[in-house]
């Protein structure tokens, strides 16, 4: 199998698609375009977050199997060894009855993986109505999720408001998740836990999202353009079907966070991976942290003998918009 392109060799397109909204008080002045923003020694992008080892030692993983779970906990803890910054994990397996979670109630502010929500809360309200979604929010939703449209967000997130959106939280069990303050969905506050909470509703029967609702976001998310196809299918065997959002935000504090949400299906497998950080010096540096988790994890729960999906190619990436028209 050829080894796997190096992080320099990588490079990712369309990203000012993929920038969150904002309020203009929640980022310092950030450069127009920089691959790797530079900043003043000392400030907090600069630093771990966390100290060497930290994150390693708190991964925690229970199986019927428990060679697999040591096996994973050992695996996973590995791949955040040296690795600066905060990680929350949630991994969960049906076919073994394998899960494993790190900091799974820490917030974080959700950038664009909170688009998954959106898109599903439109789908429950639309169930409720008895309807079915306009052509408009079929386009916006797929915008959303495909390729991370801003503007496609902006509007369903108004069109819902948040007395709908906490409607939805409320009926997923998504107790820890707040929604961001007035238009800024960026600033979503979300946590591992909830996440694969709505990773499960995404992928199983549920009396909250009908079949065809999960059908139709789980296409959405299979469909992501090729470009933004990196971070929780690192890894993945090819012979697995992988659906996927990823988000990515750089603040003053805490720098970039990068985030990647997938659902794995094929070859007899079924499992979802959460992975949320904040802390990293550069973008690419969190994409790596990401990655390095999602082959650990692929490589325990998947298809040894299956090869591995591709990638696309990272390029940095400008900073996004302050605000979505």
């Amino acid at each position: 199998m050829p080894r796997p392109l190096s992080r320099c060799a990588r490079t990712l397109a369309g990203t000012v698609a993929a920038g969150v909204l904002l309020p203009l008080t929640a980022l310092a002045a950030a450069p127009a375009s920089a691959a790797e923003p530079k900043r003043a020694p000392g400030t907090v992008s600069e630093r771990p977050a966390d100290k060497p080892g930290k994150a390693a030692a708190q991964v925690r993983c229970a199986s019927g199997d428990s060679a697999l779970a040591a096996r994973l906990e050992r695996d996973l803890a590995t791949a955040l060894r040296e690795r600066a910054g905060t990680v929350a994990l949630g991994l969960h397996d049906r076919s073994t009855g394998t899960s494993c979670t790190l900091r799974a109630a820490e917030a974080f502010d959700s950038a664009s993986i909170v688009k998954v929500t959106v898109f599903a809360a439109l789908l429950w309200d639309a169930e409720r109505e008895g309807r079915a979604l306009t052509k408009t929010e079929e386009a916006r939703a797929e915008a959303s999720i495909t390729r991370s449209d801003n503007k496609a967000t902006s509007a369903l997130w108004k069109q819902l408001g948040p007395k709908k959106v906490r409607a939805f939280l409320a009926a997923a069990g998504m107790h820890e998740t707040v929604p961001g303050p007035d238009r800024f969905w960026g600033l979503t506050q979300v946590t591992a836990g909830d996440e694969q909470r709505l990773l499960d509703l995404v992928t199983r029967e549920n009396g909250v999202l009908g079949k065809d609702s999960r059908d139709r976001l789980l296409a959405e998310m299979a469909a992501v353009v090729p470009d933004q196809r990196w971070g929780t299918p690192a890894g993945a065997p090819a012979t697995e079907l992988a659906h996927l959002k990823n988000g990515w935000l750089e603040r003053d504090q805490d720098g970039w966070r990068v985030h990647s949400l997938g659902a794995f299906q094929g070859a007899g497998r079924d499992y979802t991976m959460t992975v949320l950080t904040r802390g990293n010096k550069t973008f690419a540096y969190g994409v790596d942290t990401v990655e390095r988790l999602a082959r650990a994890a692929h490589r325990d729960l998947g298809n040894h003998t299956a090869p591995a999906r591709a990638l696309p190619v990272l390029r940095g990436v400008e900073p996004p918009p302050l605000l979505a028209a």
